[in-house]
């Protein structure tokens, strides 16, 4: 169940998404939050630069694995705008982090970018949900509130680079 504390941490990631998409990245944004509600970290995609393993979901989960006990990892909650993508949700559950909450589905970008006309044929990794890439992690999302604004923000992104 999303409370209202999980929405305002996902408001913040939609904030990030949009950074990330003034900077020409992909529209993605991520918050680290320990289990007494403090921010650890956050970040935004930066895969403008040809490296697309730059995933805010990927970065926070290396921050978890330098800087917090095994303890603090499971504790703690990944909120993103968007699912992580399988490399970002296996090392979500490699480094043993706890919650993940998302604003958009990947079936839900799987179906906007089908309806901009991204072909995504030739991608080499499938999408796939949370749960078929780690197990024994509590997962909640989508959150049809914002969903809409990351929408809008992928809207944008196919926009600019099309």
């Amino acid at each position: 169940m999303v409370t209202n504390t999980d929405l305002k941490h996902l408001q913040r990631c939609v904030e990030l998404a949009k950074t990330a998409l003034e900077k020409g990245d992909a529209p993605f944004g991520s918050v680290l939050v320990s289990a007494s509600g403090d921010v650890l970290a956050e970040d935004h995609n930066h895969i403008s630069g040809g490296d697309h393993t730059q995933h805010p979901e990927f970065a926070l989960a290396r921050w978890a694995a330098k800087n917090l006990s095994t303890e603090e990892r499971e504790k703690a909650t990944v909120y993103t705008s968007g699912e992580h993508c399988p490399m970002c949700a296996a090392a979500h559950g490699l480094v043993g982090l706890g919650r993940i909450v998302y604003a958009s589905s990947s079936e839900q970008l799987g179906e906007w970018r089908r309806e901009m006309g991204v072909d995504t044929s030739q991608s080499r990794v499938r999408s796939l949900p949370i749960q078929e890439v780690i197990r024994h992690t509590e997962v909640d999302g989508p959150v049809p509130e914002l969903a809409e604004k990351v929408r809008e923000l992928q809207r944008q992104f196919h926009r600019q680079n099309s």
